[in-house]
């Protein structure tokens, strides 16, 4: 049994027998708190939960943008003609130190990746200086397809891409897969690639 000690004069009564002294005529008992904030509080966690799925559905299911142009070599490149097969795209610049840094793992998991079907395009910035951006495909030896964004179309069609870098995974069904802002997970991009591509 609790106690409590009241006054100065050291006494201790039971806490219950200091209740039942309370004088509780006119007073009305409300709804209980506890109840009442429970209730509240499961409608709210219910709400968010149907808000992140519907949030996570979308993004899971959000088709690839049909988009066109033409790469540094005069060929047309349009994302419609890679439906079927996995692929890439990865806005970036000549002046961005985390594109450049990133550059490399980008062309070893196309190299590992592209004789299974896998392809990746490389979408420089409309900003970037065309004689820039063509020394640097030439003195890295890109292996894949390069687009230099004139228009800014391709920034457009990927929902107004102004960092760099952004990288977009699109599976096979043309529908994208993952975004990443800034330098992607390499390591899991590849496990997912191998599940992709296995059998």
């Amino acid at each position: 049994m609790r106690s409590c000690r009241l006054g100065g004069l050291g006494a201790i009564r039971n806490v219950d027998t200091v209740r039942s002294n309370i004088p509780t005529a006119g007073l009305r008992r409300g709804p209980p708190w506890g109840a009442l904030v429970g209730a509240r509080g499961w409608l709210i966690l219910a709400t968010v939960l149907v808000v992140a799925a519907a949030a996570w559905w979308l993004l899971r299911s959000a088709p690839a943008p049909m988009v066109q142009g033409t790469d540094l070599n005069g060929q047309s490149v349009a994302t419609t003609a890679l439906k079927g097969r996995p692929y890439l795209v990865n806005f970036w610049a000549t002046s961005c130190v985390t594109c450049v840094k990133e550059m490399p793992d980008i062309v070893a998991l196309h190299e590992e990746f592209s004789s299974k079907g896998f392809q990746t395009i490389a979408v420089a910035m409309r900003y970037d200086r065309p004689d820039f951006l063509e020394r640097f495909v030439q003195d890295r030896a890109l292996p894949f397809t390069v687009v230099h964004d004139t228009t800014g179309d391709w920034a457009r069609a990927f929902g107004d891409v102004s960092v760099t870098p952004t990288t977009f995974v699109i599976d096979a069904k043309g529908q994208i897969f993952k975004r990443y802002v800034g330098e992607p997970d390499f390591p899991a991009l590849r496990r997912w690639l191998q599940t992709q591509f296995a059998g």
